[in-house]
């Protein structure tokens, strides 16, 4: 079942793509509303616009996103090419299609759905908590304000993702998988053969091969694509990159004191406090007189810790009604200014430690405190951080000088077309070469070398590049790369003459033809023993089934388990190619005593989800069919005409 999952990718990621989408991450959504040259105008959806400029938009957020998360492992070809850019439009369609649906359905949930939502967020999950266990209302509007976002929007956007995450759960739950159906997938799978093999190996027919001069000839001309050698190019190249200019950046003292000054506050930790409490709950809005009550009971509490302050974690354990805190002896841990409500606040700022506050009175009820120790203010000083700030301060001074410098860069390549000498000698860079460049990427190249790179590789083979060995222009690799080639060397596509691949050409022609004596003779002797029912020749006998193969090929796997085996002992041929034939004889076929209930509750389940994304993917064509999807220009279509 699972490899069934495996083989279905598509299908799990069109659920994911709805059940996560949009994701509660942190990042800007494109507006639905932009008034542009229609010439560059993607797709229509019910009459709005999807824009070229949108998806690379979405594209180069997406190259970034994982470029920032995977580091030097970030491969930037996965960004590049149609198939990225049909995929973000793809994806860019669906977004559109299902928000108008939300809307046109009136899809929404209740605020106690989406306070639960908000609060799982792990940004947010993470922020300081008021003594009550809600999330400190100034962290939480810091952080909002860092993305440029105010509540009112946020709840707005999260209410609207929560709203199309119903619309595809409730599509995707109405499919189900029939216990019949469940059982026969099972039986099939699980299904036990028991086999003899018959294998013709190639090499027994070697001798029968007459490979003369006139036979590896004929074949050579028949097969000169498969001697052939690509075209070829020696290439030169620069890089201008952040990165690069980084290394010749020298940061002065006089620099880093002046940023360390300007961040100074990064360093600072404000003065932090440990309290611990006793709350008496009592929420503002109760009756007047159970806020009496709870104020009464507070105070009996602190005469009795007056008399023997020893007590307070044990009283806290036992009367503290704030259940974050009372298990701990009523220990809140390290507080700075501004964690906590006011009244609670500067109660215990005003303490020494040891000291316990007289009953505070807040919106949650009546608390005792006590302060138990006090961290100072500290300040860490230059040389403490001077390791930290030094690097990000030459990380900061290589994107300005690369901003500076890329323009330049640009046009002395375009200008001086000829070499690109100069143009390291002005900027400082190395001159890089490589050989055996072809129109694909090189892996031996690595993955990150700029000359696997699609744009880079279209400039250096364009025909002015070829014919004149002119500089390409500066080809942008990545956020702060820029990559200028030229072809020092260029070498057509040619086929290596006869001679210099008789061996190679010998190989291949006595591979083929003992592969095709091996199918024949195997052929013929299947239909004999087809006759006969003959077990002479045979091997072992094995048992197989789907999930344990004991070694059989994936081919010949396959014609054993789907042969028919009504009538015993059966045969059945696999022409293996280049491995030669093999027969086998099935001579049983058994089934399990007894399938693992858990196991096959899962099966159901996972079968259960692969239908349910069978709808979804049937609803949202629908969807796209009533909202008159148009694709105005196709990645591919767009790919070419550049």
């Amino acid at each position: 079942m699972l490899d069934f999952v495996r083989n279905n990718r598509r299908l799990m990621l069109l659920l994911l793509l709805v059940l996560v989408f949009p994701s509660f991450v942190f990042f800007g959504v494109e507006s639905y509303s932009r008034f542009m040259d229609s010439s560059h105008d993607a797709a229509k959806v019910g009459g709005r616009t999807i824009t070229t400029q949108e998806v690379d938009n979405v594209l180069r957020e997406q190259s970034e996103r994982m470029r920032q998360m995977l580091g030097s492992a970030y491969d930037a070809r996965q960004f590049e090419g149609p198939e990225a850019r049909q995929a973000v439009l793809d994806q860019l369609i669906l977004q559109r299609v299902v928000a108008d649906e939300v809307a046109r359905e009136h899809l929404t949930v209740s605020n106690e759905r989406l306070y639960q939502a908000i609060s799982s967020i792990p940004a947010i999950a993470q922020l300081p908590k008021k003594a009550d266990g809600s999330v400190e209302d100034k962290a939480y509007l810091d952080l909002l304000a860092s993305q440029g976002l105010t509540p009112e929007q946020f709840d707005a956007r999260m209410r609207f993702d929560l709203a199309t995450q119903q619309l595809g759960q409730s599509v995707g739950a109405t499919a189900f998988m029939p216990k019949s159906l469940l059982d026969r997938l099972i039986a099939v799978r699980d299904q036990r053969r028991e086999i003899q093999p018959l294998l013709l190996k190639p090499a027994d027919y070697a001798g029968k091969v007459n490979a003369d001069d006139t036979a590896l000839k004929a074949y050579y001309e028949s097969h000169r694509q498969a001697f052939s050698v690509p075209e070829q190019a020696k290439v030169e190249y620069l890089v201008l990159s952040a990165d690069a200019l980084a290394a010749g950046i020298t940061v002065t003292p006089e620099q880093l004191k002046s940023y360390y000054d300007s961040n100074i506050a990064r360093f600072r930790t404000e003065e932090q406090r440990r309290a611990s409490h006793i709350l008496v709950a009592a929420p503002k809005e109760a009756p007047a007189d159970q806020r009496q009550a709870a104020k009464d009971k507070a105070t009996r509490l602190l005469e009795s810790l007056r008399k023997n302050p020893q007590s307070f974690a044990d009283v806290a354990r036992k009367e503290s009604q704030d259940p974050g805190s009372a298990e701990k002896g009523g220990d809140l841990g390290f507080m700075g200014r501004g964690a906590l409500v006011k009244p609670f606040e500067d109660a215990m700022f005003a303490l020494q430690p040891g000291q316990i506050s007289d009953v505070v009175e807040t919106d949650y009820g009546y608390h005792i405190i006590r302060l138990d120790e006090v961290k100072a203010s500290q300040t860490r000083p230059l040389e403490a951080v001077k390791g930290e700030l030094e690097a990000e301060l030459r990380k900061q001074l290589a994107a300005k000088a690369f901003t500076e410098q890329a323009d330049a860069f640009g046009n002395m390549v375009y200008e001086q077309a000829d070499s690109l000498k100069p143009a390291a000698d002005k900027f400082k860079l190395k001159l890089q070469t490589a050989d055996n460049v072809t129109r694909q990427p090189n892996p031996a190249l690595g993955a990150n070398n700029p000359l696997n790179n699609e744009k880079v590789l279209q400039a250096l083979f364009s025909d002015d590049a070829i014919k004149n060995k002119r500089n390409t222009e500066a080809v942008q690799v990545g956020p702060e790369t820029l990559v200028a080639a030229r072809i020092a060397e260029y070498r057509p596509a040619s086929v290596h003459p006869f001679d210099a691949v008789r061996d190679q050409v010998r190989s291949a022609y006595v591979a083929e033809q003992v592969a095709e004596l091996a199918r024949k003779d195997g052929e013929a002797r299947l239909a004999t023993l087809k006759q006969s029912g003959s077990a002479d020749g045979f091997g072992t006998m094995v048992t197989v089934s789907r999930q344990q193969p004991a070694g059989l090929p994936a081919k010949a796997l396959e014609a054993v388990m789907r042969a028919d085996a009504s009538k015993l002992p059966a045969v059945v041929g696999v022409d293996l190619g280049k491995d030669g034939y093999a027969i086998y004889r099935i001579a049983k076929v058994t089934q399990p005593a007894q399938v693992d209930a858990a196991q096959r509750q899962a099966e159901g389940q996972q079968l259960s989800q692969l239908a349910g994304q069978s709808e979804l993917e049937a609803f949202f064509d629908s969807l796209k069919a009533r909202s008159k999807v148009e694709v105005l220009k196709p990645a591919k279509t767009e790919a070419a005409a550049e």
